[in-house]
């Protein structure tokens, strides 16, 4: 008896039922055929299936959006990744080409000189105040001993003080404790150079009456026998004469710069070197 009683859920439900089958024969049916009843119905079904037609179609768009987002933003990071791993190649093979460069400017230099000369490489700098020395790849092992030049193809550099089997220490032209004799290359003028820490070298005992001008270069003496003669030694950065001396003090500045040398050689035989002409040339050029 319940079911008779009345209630809106049933009632659309049986409406349903009723309207179906009709809208299903009005559709067989042909235009002029439609019935003044199934209109509503039929603009109903074509207004749902348009709303359900955008809805859909807009998912999909959305859907397919978010897929392409994704895909280019994987493929910016494979991009990015790649462009790395390229910009990193090209620095490899930049510091090479230096590399390789700097090899070969090695084996020029001491293919066209006499000398016998030690290749190394800096392995450690001790550029404090009181001591201005660096550490060498080469020791006793490969023939070096105290005394030794050290020179680079700029200019000379110091000479080997403690060697050890697997290395040596140099001590620079610039420590206080360094002495090489040296002369001005235009003027002759001889004296000996002396470190002076940080600050650079001194040329001492030149008489007051020569002429020294900022920029002349002082290229080793080699009375020494330790470095060869007339190789860049310093450039003059000032000369005066100081009060009750009877000597100008001179100050220098090293041809090399040791904070920034990679590569040595070793001096094994500078007796029999004179390089004063090669110097000329190189200065004039």
């Amino acid at each position: 008896m319940n079911f008779f009683n009345f209630n809106l859920k049933k009632a659309i439900l049986l409406l349903i039922l009723v309207t179906l089958p009709l809208i299903s024969i009005n559709m067989e049916q042909k235009q002029s055929e439609s019935s003044w009843f199934s209109k509503p119905f039929s603009w109903i079904g074509s207004l749902v299936q348009s709303v359900f037609y955008d809805f859909s179609t807009g998912i999909t768009q959305t859907t397919s959006t978010y897929l392409d987002l994704i895909h280019l933003k994987k493929e910016s990071a494979e991009l990015k990744k790649k462009n790395q791993e390229v910009m990193t190649q090209l620095q490899i093979l930049q510091e090479l080409q230096i590399e390789n460069s700097r090899l070969k400017s090695l084996l020029d230099f001491k293919s066209t000189h006499k000398m016998d000369l030690v290749a190394a490489e800096v392995i450690g700098r001790d550029l404090v105040p009181d001591h201005n020395t660096i550490t060498i790849s080469k020791g006793t092992d490969h023939g070096l001993k105290s005394g030794l030049a050290v020179i680079t193809m700029d200019g000379v550099l110091g000479y080997i003080f403690k060697p050890e089997k697997k290395s040596s220490h140099v001590l620079l032209i610039t420590d206080r404790y360094a002495v090489v004799d040296g002369l001005i290359q235009r003027t002759r003028a001889s004296g000996l150079v002396e470190g002076k820490g940080s600050k650079g070298c001194v040329l001492k005992y030149l008489e007051t009456s020569e002429e020294i001008k900022p920029g002349d270069l002082v290229v080793t003496g080699g009375l020494d026998n330790i470095f060869p003669k007339g190789f860049p030694l310093a450039i003059v950065e000032s000369a005066e004469k100081k009060n009750l001396s009877v000597s100008l003090r001179v100050d220098l500045r090293p041809a090399v710069d040791a904070s920034r040398v990679e590569d040595v050689f070793v001096v094994m035989n500078a007796a029999n070197e004179d390089l004063s002409s090669q110097v000329t040339m190189k200065e004039s050029n």
